[in-house]
């Protein structure tokens, strides 16, 4: 599928870090983009920068995830590429001092990273699955979620992240099977360390120790790679189904 001029397209988390750079990079190929995210004072300069639209979204909520994708649909149509970046990453070990993990705080890195990223998904399929395809084969459009190398290489404290990027790893594949008699692909991309603004805002010494333990290339990962690797998959109608780990070789330690 080629992202050609005005091809709507919607991501979540597009504000800042990965979100953004894969917003930046769809718009530079014609996309039309809506950001969804619950930052508004970076989401819209960063809209209107594009020549896209935003809507505050809270993927945790059926209502509001209801209203962004209506106002999506109303500037640009329905959507062809869709990236889900939305996400939290609170750490807490399994026990701790003070007793046993803060339930509120596990199911909470859930709703957000696993439940939003389907709640998002499924909206979206459904307005995807009603439009036309764009290619003679069927091909209605593109799905990106965003798990993490803590699917498969969690660390001490990261039992709830890990769980909830685990379980957007295992609902690919299903997922793309549910879909494929619609013509709509899903596809995951796994993200090592990367240079957002969060980890940005480390010391320069916490930054080069977590970049002196990447393989090769040795540094952290660019967002703009992150968004390259969706423009890829987006134009690349056969891939479908897959998760991508996008990490320099990585394995992480135990911490």
């Amino acid at each position: 599928m080629e992202i050609g001029a005005n091809t709507p397209a919607v991501v979540t988390g597009g504000a800042s870090g990965l979100g953004e750079a894969t917003a930046r990079a769809l718009a530079s190929k014609g996309a039309k983009v809506a950001i969804l995210d619950m930052n508004g004072d970076l989401g819209g300069p960063v809209a209107k920068d594009i020549g896209g639209t935003f809507a505050e979204c809270n993927v945790t909520s059926d209502e509001s995830v209801d209203a962004a994708l209506a106002a999506a649909f109303a500037a640009h149509g329905a959507p062809r590429i869709v990236v889900n970046c939305a996400g939290v990453g609170t750490p807490g070990k399994t026990i701790g001092r003070d007793g046993p993990i803060d339930m509120k705080a596990y199911e909470f890195v859930l709703q957000v990273n696993l439940l939003g990223t389907m709640r998002v998904l499924s909206k979206a399929a459904w307005q995807m699955a009603a439009a036309d395809p764009v290619t003679d084969d069927g091909n209605r459009g593109l799905i990106v979620n965003t798990a993490s190398v803590a699917a498969f290489d969690g660390q001490i404290g990261q039992a709830a992240y890990s769980a909830s990027k685990g379980g957007i790893v295992g609902m690919t594949l299903p997922i793309a099977r549910d879909l494929a008699r619609n013509g709509i692909r899903v596809c995951t991309i796994a993200p090592g360390i990367f240079g957002t603004p969060m980890l940005r805002g480390l010391p320069d010494e916490a930054q080069q120790s977590l970049a002196a333990q990447v393989p090769f290339p040795q540094r952290l990962g660019d967002p703009a790679e992150f968004a390259k690797l969706v423009v890829f998959m987006a134009e690349t109608g056969y891939i479908n189904g897959e998760v991508i780990r996008l990490d320099g070789a990585i394995r992480m330690g135990p911490k």
